[in-house]
């Protein structure tokens, strides 16, 4: 990077005037020829790296500072020593890990003793150098601080836009149940006004959609929705299509055993849909994270509730948001709220992942 560059080439700048300008401003670099030449390339060109490898550049400045030291007798000593020195001590606690700064800074006390005990050097002490240690790992402890509070809030909209959208998917369903029943309710009507025979049948089936529709008219109230260009008007699947959509995933190298206990037939129409997304997400979710041999589903169909139990045998799902391209559990909790139910998932005991689910049929069949 610039900055990287910018501050190595001071170094070397620094360096430079050290050993070879006659009034030595920056410092004093003695000894042969050859050593003035390449100290100073040396002792700044390691800076380059004091982001990509804080621990490699550390190391680097100061076996050249041992290396001066070996061929001169004397310890670095000057300001271009103290710059490169607290360049690379900010850079070490800034951009590299806690444990391997740590070390770093840890390994060079006995350095800076051997350079106060020579008594040539500046009166370095480890509390400067600490300093501008410790205000690295600050500048880094903020830079974490704001990377995981941007993350959150990206994660925090993710989901806002799964729920936002699998809101607007349950209402489209649910929008297209109670048209369905509502169409029936007009075409018995016209029928049995058309038939000119006694309409009890006809009446009976009217009243029997009319609550139906009125039951999830009820259930869509407080489901926001969003309009959708794309919204049609093909069938909903239901229970009867688990079959299709277990052969589907067992096409796709997942085994999946599936029961069906109790009779489906009688269901709402908005249960029965329920149903068939809630497997089919947490079944996608098997394939997406568990590294699973096997699923195993589970439907129970009871006069009282509908309950779910989906398990895999596989590794732990990481406890993140869904992204916005799949709904996850915020769509599955979404679905199971709407009915006033329950909802687990989590990991079993002995391995794998379960998610169960719970939906009460309080407003009876239709």
């Amino acid at each position: 990077m610039t900055l990287d560059a910018g501050i190595a080439l001071a170094g070397v700048t620094l360096s430079a005037v050290a050993a070879w300008y006659p009034s030595r401003p920056a410092g004093t670099i003695d000894g042969p020829e050859w050593l003035r030449a390449v100290l100073p390339l040396l002792l700044g060109a390691p800076l380059v790296l004091r982001r990509r490898a804080p621990l490699v550049m550390w190391a680097a400045i100061w076996a050249v500072f041992a290396l001066q030291d070996l061929v001169t007798r004397h310890p670095p000593q000057g300001p271009y020593f103290l710059f490169v020195l607290f360049s690379g001590a900010y850079a070490l606690g800034a951009h590299e890990s806690p444990r391997r700064a740590i070390a770093g800074l840890a390994a060079t006390v006995p350095a800076i003793a051997l350079i106060n005990l020579a008594g040539v050097g500046l009166g370095l002490g480890v509390a400067p150098l600490a300093a501008f240690w410790l205000a690295g790992v600050f500048v880094r402890a903020r830079r974490q601080h704001s990377a995981l509070a941007e993350h959150n809030a990206e994660l925090k909209r993710q989901a806002e836009h799964a729920r936002a959208a699998e809101r607007a998917r349950i209402a489209r369903e649910l929008h297209d149940i109670v048209a369905h029943h509502l169409s029936v309710i007009v075409l018995q009507a016209a029928g049995a006004r058309a038939s000119g025979r006694p309409a009890g049948p006809a009446l009976e089936k009217i009243e029997n959609s009319g609550r139906q529709a009125l039951i999830e008219t009820r259930r869509l109230l407080g489901v926001l929705r969003e309009t959708d260009p794309d919204t049609g008007l093909a069938p909903q699947p239901g229970i009867g299509e688990l079959d299709a959509l277990a052969a589907s995933v067992r096409a796709a190298g997942l085994p999946v055993n599936l029961v069906i206990s109790g009779n489906h037939a009688a269901l709402p129409a908005a249960v029965d849909v329920s149903v068939y997304r809630i497997v089919q997400e947490a079944l996608t979710n098997v394939l997406k994270h568990a590294d699973a041999a096997r699923a195993d589903v589970a439907i129970g169909c009871a006069d009282e509730a509908v309950t779910i139990e989906v398990t895999d045998d596989g590794t732990e799902r990481p406890a993140v948001p869904a992204p916005p391209s799949g709904h996850g559990l915020t769509g599955m909790r979404e679905r199971v709220a709407i009915f006033g139910g329950e909802l687990f998932a989590g990991p079993r005991r002995g391995g794998g992942f379960a998610v169960r689910a719970r939906l009460p049929l309080e407003d009876g069949r239709s």
